[in-house]
């Protein structure tokens, strides 16, 4: 793109309907124990190969199936995790994906007390500490941390400017600029809940393929 106003434009139309990508997909980001915890699942989900939409399908089933909050998914029979996951699609080692997703709901609910939100206060609000606190969270890798935080920088403002790979790939490939911080001056200053939309948006981008759509 040529201008800033067209890139103001395109930013705009991209996060004009005010919705991450977690909540394009009705996962709600906010600052409580039960959404946190379904918003970093999603991500772990997401973190894995494999179509994103079954990601997001089996995310939505173990939340349909009760097991909305870290402490109700640790109280899962590890069977129960297996039938849920593989009727939403899951393929590959359904078997080792549940163990692990029980291992970091048990976590979570024995160092946190199944809230997220003691992560961030153990870490003074520091957006370095959390990422390592989080790292340390069975199933968690730099990937995934940088889905979740994607979608919580709306609300831990502490860790904008965040832009995982895909969103990164979309702002490059439109013109929009090649890091975090390029997307955060679009966005506007200190606007981590306006940027968390934009890049949840260049996410989806990517991940479905609407260039054609946007460059017309």
């Amino acid at each position: 793109m040529s201008s800033i106003e067209e890139k103001k434009r395109l930013v705009r139309r991209l996060a004009g309907d005010g919705r991450g990508f977690a909540e394009q997909y009705g996962f709600r980001v906010v600052n409580n124990p039960s959404h946190l915890f379904q918003v970093l699942y999603l991500s772990v989900l997401l973190g894995r190969r494999g179509d994103f939409r079954r990601a997001v399908a089996a995310a939505d089933a173990l939340r349909a199936n009760g097991w909305d909050s870290a402490a109700r998914l640790a109280g899962s029979l590890h069977a129960d995790r297996v039938r849920v996951l593989r009727e939403a699609g899951r393929r590959g080692d359904v078997d080792g994906l549940a163990d692990v997703l029980g291992d970091l709901a048990r976590t979570v609910v024995e160092r946190y007390r199944g809230d997220l939100r003691r992560l961030r206060t153990e870490a003074h609000q520091d957006a370095a500490r959390e990422r390592r606190l989080l790292t340390d969270l069975p199933g968690v890798d730099d990937q995934v941390v940088e889905l979740f935080l994607r979608e919580v920088q709306a609300v831990w403002r502490e860790v904008a400017p965040v832009a995982d790979r895909r969103a990164l790939v979309a702002a490059r490939r439109l013109g929009l600029g090649r890091s975090a911080a390029d997307l955060a001056g679009l966005a506007g200053s200190g606007e981590s809940e306006r940027l968390s939309w934009l890049v949840g948006a260049l996410a989806r981008v990517d991940l479905e393929k609407r260039y054609a759509e946007l460059t017309r």
